[in-house]
């Protein structure tokens, strides 16, 4: 083999950070990279040996069954359960020999960005990502998406218009928890009229069960609807406890039943405002909580 395999095996910390920043769940991320790693090894010892940049050759690669990917989660996402969420990656939680220590604390794979990722073509997801967050060339990620070097700038740019039109609406981390933290407070002492006051009288609350434990089918909208909905969660499971937990969107809450991650809540803030609230209580999106 003329590719020592520790050479070769560096790559995966990237790969996995940057599949899961493609299709929004740590599974498809490592079903992903697993596919990437068995393209390369049913290479012949003279088709590695003409690859100048594993790494590179890798990434172009991993873009490509991405693509792939995205695609068919269209029709997997309309057989869905319910909502269909991103799955949540806790901070702190890898070590350094982990291949997803690099998604860390930072916006590139909060909930929020993640969502406005899934409103995108898988052309526009994929040319945003290899090129914002991975500095590919246009060039090469042409190559990936099978369209010319203009047109994936021209995907690029529509889809960073996108991102930073909801970055603009955003707020400081610091505001951000500080609202957080209020609406913890409120929904604990099950102070209706505090809770409203923090909402957006557009809010949207999404639940991700997945069809495996209960959670809403459709969006709650409204501030009223969506400050009862959480009131009742509590009044409902009286055993449940809730802790603040740093999430990639900044402070956010985990439910904890039977010593175990039940559910991670994460917010949208806009404007002083929560404007989102995410539940995501499918067990299969909770493994790295646990």
């Amino acid at each position: 083999m003329t590719e020592p395999l520790p050479d070769v095996m560096v790559e995966r910390r990237q790969l996995h950070a940057l599949c899961y920043r493609m299709l929004g769940t740590v599974a498809d991320a490592e079903d992903a990279v697993q596919e990437t790693y068995l393209r390369w090894y049913r290479l012949t010892d003279a088709e590695r040996a003409q690859i100048d940049n594993p790494g590179a050759w890798l990434t172009r690669v991993a873009g490509r069954i991405c693509l792939d990917i995205l695609g068919s989660a269209r029709a997997r996402r309309e057989r869905y359960v319910g909502e269909w969420l991103p799955e949540p990656v806790p901070t702190g939680a890898f070590t350094a020999g982990d291949p997803l220590d690099s998604v860390s604390l930072d916006d590139a794979v909060s909930t929020a960005l993640l969502v406005v990722l899934e409103a995108m073509t898988p052309a526009e997801r994929v040319a945003f990502v290899l090129h914002d967050v991975f500095a590919m060339p246009f060039a090469e990620i042409a190559s990936v998406v099978g369209r010319s070097p203009a047109a994936v700038r021209q995907l690029a740019t529509s889809a960073r218009r996108r991102v930073e039109a909801d970055r603009r609406a955003s707020v400081s981390r610091q505001q951000h928890d500080q609202v957080a933290r209020a609406f913890g407070a409120a929904a604990a002492g099950g102070d209706l009229a505090a809770l409203m006051a923090l909402l957006d009288p557009d809010v949207v609350l999404r639940s991700d069960g997945g069809g495996i434990v209960s959670a809403a089918r459709n969006p709650v909208t409204g501030t009223s609807n969506v400050a009862r909905f959480i009131l009742g969660l509590i009044t409902k499971n009286p055993s449940m406890a809730v802790e603040e937990r740093t999430s990639a969107d900044g402070l956010g809450f985990v439910t904890i039943q039977d010593g175990a991650v039940a559910g991670v809540v994460t917010l949208g803030v806009r404007d002083g405002v929560i404007s989102d609230v995410w539940i995501v209580v499918n067990p299969e999106k909770l493994g790295m909580w646990n």
